[in-house]
């Protein structure tokens, strides 16, 4: 497993349930949750890929994600870094507020540009440009010289976060990483060559 990047959103929260703007609030995973993380460690433990470092971001449903797929692969001890860079999008004040209650207050233009727009960032939060802004560095200073070192990281967050890290490894533009949309609980490995570029990636379905 020399040189692998393997991403995980965490599994659905009960604010992805109840359709709720999550961002920096907390809330935990949801039964449907807690089954995606275990299947996703299942698949991994089944390919006997074996980490050397775990990586989330301070938020509950990362970290126990997190923790579900080191327990699916064996390796329930390993050390494991929060770091808040890995944190969701900020949606500032859209956050715990219901997208249809949020529709009807703004508008669906004005909601879709906040939701979907990579630079227009909603009331008090961030914009997908915002997020990528702190993604990118800590990939740069923390998570890539690991992986170059040879290493197998693991790294569990959010959709926000991880769709900023997709659009560099893949080489997406503004409007591809807009449209792009990352499944709960899904693991993609990425095998980095030594000049940092991606090898290869391998998306695995639940």
């Amino acid at each position: 497993m020399e040189r692998t990047l393997i991403l995980v959103r965490h599994g659905q929260s009960e604010w992805n349930l109840k359709n709720l703007f999550t961002g920096w609030k907390d809330p935990d995973l949801t039964e449907k949750g807690v089954e995606e993380a275990i299947q996703a460690g299942k698949i991994l433990g089944e390919r006997n890929i074996k980490f050397d470092i775990a990586l989330t971001s301070e938020l509950i449903r990362a970290q126990r994600t997190c923790q579900y797929v080191l327990d699916g692969v064996g390796q329930s001890s390993l050390e494991t870094i929060r770091e808040q860079a890995l944190n969701e999008r900020d949606y500032g004040d859209l956050a715990g507020l219901n997208k249809d209650d949020a529709r009807k207050k703004w508008g669906e233009e004005q909601v879709h540009v906040w939701r979907r727009s990579y630079d227009t960032p909603p009331p008090g939060g961030e914009s997908l440009k915002d997020t990528g802004a702190r993604v990118w560095p800590y990939y740069m200073s923390d998570i890539l010289p690991r992986v170059l070192r040879g290493q197998c990281v693991l790294v569990a967050a959010h959709g926000n976060s991880l769709r900023s890290l997709v659009m560099v490894l893949d080489g997406l533009s503004k409007k591809q990483v807009t449209e792009l949309n990352l499944g709960t609980g899904v693991p993609m490995i990425y095998k980095l060559n030594a000049d940092s570029t991606v090898n290869s990636k391998e998306v695995l379905e639940l």
